[in-house]
């Protein structure tokens, strides 16, 4: 856009904003909502070591995220490159990849300030996830285009210290609970939309505001773990999410928006309850199964890496397990030999797959 002079096309609102949030319509949803989410929250905690679900989890929604931006990559590609970082043939895969060490950089970020988050836990996220030093905009010329026409859709913000008081506004709206009393859902769709409209980073907003949601959800206490994604959701609805994100700005239609990110919370919930529940049978199985066969080499944190990492190798066996290396690559072929593990190779190293585990990620997707 050099040389062409863009103007803001949407008057950010205050926060929160004055519309009618608590109608009919939405306080039904909420109630779906709130139910399917303390399901999982439940379920989650019953499964041993449940951080692994984490790891495992944020590989499903590295994925979905992503996709919605165009980068497409195989699960046999993302695992890989989450192994090999640096040799990872894939540039799309080495990108989604960087997706799950953005989320644990935000949710490690918030566990250190106490549960806020703050600015600049989010420029973190933004920094890990696309591997740059920067932060918010600094530079005009930002648009977002129809895809299919190539016409301008929406101007956000173009001067760096509107940009800057915007999301002051939004960091102090997300950690205070006292400004409103809207339910911790209803503000999460508030804040998502004022996020993805102030659109404060050079690029990477989707997948930050993305992340930003299940934090919040942590943040409000309705998680105890950042293991809901609403990806999938939007993916399958990509359309209507971006006209909805519009429609707010052109018409007010905050009781649309808000009811359709409702909806994906409660989809989300029930499907991600379904996988969860099949991860904890799972180890509670593969548990069962080592003590009886490989009473020496098992331990709680032997089969935690297994899960926590579908595709493992020996580093992360060593590292996590506190062990030699040669001791790791025993255990590992040890598993491998029993058919608990799969032995490949890639150029000169080996990594170890969890099948049953990639299987039941690969059926959740279907």
């Amino acid at each position: 856009m050099s040389g062409v002079e863009l103007r803001q096309t949407y008057e950010l609102p205050p926060l929160p904003p004055p519309a009618e949030f608590e109608t009919a319509p939405v306080l039904r949803a909420l109630v779906d909502a709130h139910r399917h989410l303390a399901e999982l929250k439940g379920r989650a905690a019953t499964v041993p070591n449940p951080s692994v679900l984490i790891s495992t989890l944020s590989l499903q929604e590295a994925m979905d995220s992503s996709e919605i931006e165009n980068i497409v990559t195989t699960r046999d590609e993302l695992f890989q490159a989450s192994l090999f970082a640096e040799a990872a043939s894939d540039p799309a895969a080495k990108e989604v990849a960087r997706y799950g060490a953005a989320l644990q950089r935000g949710f490690d970020g918030m566990t250190a300030r106490e549960g806020l988050i703050t600015n600049n836990v989010l420029i973190g996220v933004y920094r890990a996830l696309m591997l740059r030093t920067d932060g918010f905009r600094t530079i005009a010329g930002t648009a977002l285009y129809n895809q299919a026409s190539g016409a301008v859709v929406y101007v956000p913000p173009q001067d760096a210290a509107e940009i800057v008081r915007h999301m002051t506004a939004l960091e102090r709206f997300v950690n205070d609970d006292a400004l409103c009393d809207l339910d911790p859902l209803i503000k999460m769709a508030v804040v998502h939309h004022q996020f993805e409209s102030v659109h404060p980073f050079s690029d990477g907003n989707g997948r930050v505001g993305r992340i930003l949601n299940v934090l919040y959800l942590v943040r409000s206490g309705l998680l105890d773990l950042p293991i809901l994604y609403l990806s999938r959701a939007i993916n399958r609805t990509r359309g209507e999410y971006y006209r909805l994100l519009q429609a707010v700005r052109e018409e007010g239609a905050w009781e649309e928006w808000t009811l359709y990110l409702l909806r994906a919370v409660a989809q989300t919930a029930r499907e991600t309850l379904r996988l969860v529940e099949g991860v904890g049978e799972l180890m509670l199985r593969t548990k069962r199964e080592m003590r009886e066969r490989l009473p020496r080499v098992y331990s709680q944190d032997l089969l935690n890496n297994l899960f926590r990492h579908p595709y493992t190798k020996i580093d992360f066996v060593q590292r996590d397990l506190l062990i030699s290396r040669q001791t790791a690559a025993r255990y590992l072929d040890l598993l491998a030999g029993a058919g608990f593990v799969e032995k490949r190779r890639a150029g000169r190293a080996n990594y170890y797959v969890n099948p049953p585990l990639v299987e039941l990620l690969a059926a959740d997707d279907a």
